[in-house]
């Protein structure tokens, strides 16, 4: 394929990536605008990427074209599970996976070879297919890491809450300080603690912000944890104390996690051994006794 092919298609890439990065971020610039303004509108909050709807009625069909999931409760759960909260982080995802289809099926049918129609078409079909699943495949890992780095934090996390309520602070003065502690340690667990203080703050019960933490993460031990400060909140018992056994039972619950892959290392280590090492251990043991055995039989 000529290098000018390739250096175009890599340009209108990067210029795509570009101009959703710009769409992006003044959309997060207007959004701040309306937050500061009380939810209205001001005159400084208008786009700087696209003019007014009143002067160009044709944007608002454009912008009608462009995909949307935010009728989906399913992927924006996802997102909002792998840390992309924002209100355009579902169009974005959308596009995205438009984009990469796109471009995909596009290198295909560039680079695929054209000995024969039905092997150019398998490919960029296969290329398509990539295209489709790979951002499907990215926020599903994004959400697992995401809850993986939840639940490793939540034993140090406990243990900095039951440090700052028997200091003297209450709970919520706790969640904030141990929030701001672990910022920059352990940031998503971070920021959900910021969020419940947040929404506290703002006039929510308690008890509601702390409910909103499993469907905003999917983590399990969360909506255990929350059941037992829902409890002994009601019931008047001591919170640290339900903190500190908690933190010593995920200490335990990771300890056995670990037992019990250590003891399984073993029988997953069989089948690489059985189908790749074993195989070129024969060959190399037993290769040359059969060269010998075999020029010994031919000669006679």
């Amino acid at each position: 394929m000529p290098p000018m092919i390739i250096v175009m298609i890599v340009l209108a890439v990067t210029a795509l990536a570009v101009a959703m990065g710009a769409f992006a971020a003044d959309r997060r610039r207007r959004e701040a605008l309306r937050r500061a303004h009380g939810g209205r509108f001001p005159e400084s909050a208008q786009s700087v990427l696209i003019m007014p709807a009143a002067k160009h009625p044709l944007r608002e069909r454009l912008l009608a074209l462009l995909p949307s999931n935010e009728g989906t409760s399913g992927t924006r759960e996802r997102l909002t599970r792998a840390g992309f909260d924002s209100a355009i982080a579902a169009p974005i995802y959308a596009a995205a996976r438009l984009v990469t289809l796109a471009g995909m099926a596009l290198i295909a049918v560039v680079l695929a070879p054209r000995q024969s129609f039905l092997q150019w078409s398998l490919f960029v079909a296969i290329a398509s297919l990539l295209g489709a699943l790979l951002p499907v495949y990215y926020l599903v890992r994004a959400v697992r890491k995401r809850q993986e780095r939840i639940v490793r934090a939540l034993p140090d996390g406990m243990d900095l809450l039951v440090l700052c309520m028997e200091a003297g602070l209450g709970f919520d003065a706790a969640l904030l300080n141990v929030a701001k502690d672990m910022r920059l340690v352990h940031p998503d667990f971070a920021h959900e603690l910021l969020l419940v203080n947040r929404k506290v703050n703002a006039g929510m019960t308690r008890e509601e912000a702390l409910r909103a933490l499993y469907p905003r993460t999917g983590v399990e031990e969360l909506r255990v944890l929350v059941q037992h400060l829902i409890q002994a909140d009601r019931l008047g018992t001591s919170v640290a104390k339900v903190l500190r056994v908690y933190a010593e039972t995920l200490r335990r619950t990771r300890r056995q996690q670990a037992e019990r892959r250590a003891a399984t290392a073993t029988l997953k280590m069989t089948f690489p051994l059985a189908l790749l090492i074993l195989p070129a251990l024969f060959i190399v043991i037993l290769g040359p006794a059969m060269m010998r055995i075999f020029g010994w039989l031919s000669k006679h």
